[in-house]
């Protein structure tokens, strides 16, 4: 066992030394990306991206794009794509990301996809995107979801399924009794991955058809889907 996770962290140590440029990170809700992505962040040194980190920081901070998609969001309406590029825009220019970067939640349509390859391909000395989707089964994901309770206390997240409290119902550390999210129900989850695939689907076989597309297996330890990630991406900058 102990060999084992010491050629793991071999692996990744050397690989360390490697341009990773920009990842796209695709998964359904539930596969760990934001685990993954800072597991990412620590092996590689480079940022992770979230869009939705980026819309709710230039509200928070009363930018002129915050300004605007906070109008936008007041009316009910959808930040749309433009607007969102232009936020990664602002954000791709910054020093830390000259290495590359982890892209979590965008592009998540054809036409971010088209607008990101397009702005990179300008860029003489920069990687194009790659993408690798974590791959978990269905039944294992809805297992994961509506397992999901957290302690409102401490915010330890259980899972019934899989990581249950000693005591059913109740949180080790606090003793409180665990919630449950509104939308951590199986009729939510349905409805969840059907937009899901509809918005990424087209995504997916844009980068496949670039040869720039991979897949590794989710439903392994943290460390284990890591260094699947990283030797995915090793093969498609090759």
């Amino acid at each position: 066992m102990s060999s084992s996770i010491s050629a793991v962290e071999q692996g990744l140590e050397s690989d360390r030394k490697t341009v990773p440029g920009p990842i796209l990170l695709l998964g359904a809700p539930g596969v760990g990306k934001g685990t993954q992505a800072k597991e990412l962040v620590k092996i590689w040194g480079i940022p992770q991206i979230s869009t939705g980190d980026l819309l709710r920081g230039n509200v928070a901070q009363g930018t002129q794009l915050g300004r605007v998609a906070k109008e936008i969001m007041g009316r009910g309406e959808l930040v749309p794509d433009s607007l969102v590029d232009e936020m990664v825009a602002v954000r791709l220019q910054q020093p830390d990301t000259v290495n590359g970067y982890i892209l979590d939640g965008f592009p998540r349509t054809l036409g971010q996809a088209g607008w990101l390859d397009g702005r990179l391909a300008t860029q003489p000395d920069t990687l194009p995107v790659v993408a690798v989707s974590i791959q978990v089964n269905y039944n294992q994901l809805l297992r994961r979801i509506t397992g999901r309770r957290n302690c409102p206390v401490c915010q330890t997240i259980y899972n019934v399924n899989v990581n249950p409290p000693k005591k059913d119902g109740f949180c080790d550390i606090e003793g409180a009794a665990l919630t449950q999210r509104a939308d951590d129900t199986e009729e939510v989850f349905k409805e969840r991955m059907r937009a899901y695939g509809a918005l990424t689907a087209p995504v997916v076989e844009h980068y496949r058809a670039l040869g720039r597309f991979a897949e590794v297996d989710g439903d392994r330890p943290i460390g284990a889907i890591a260094a699947g990630i990283v030797a995915a991406v090793e093969r498609l900058r090759q």
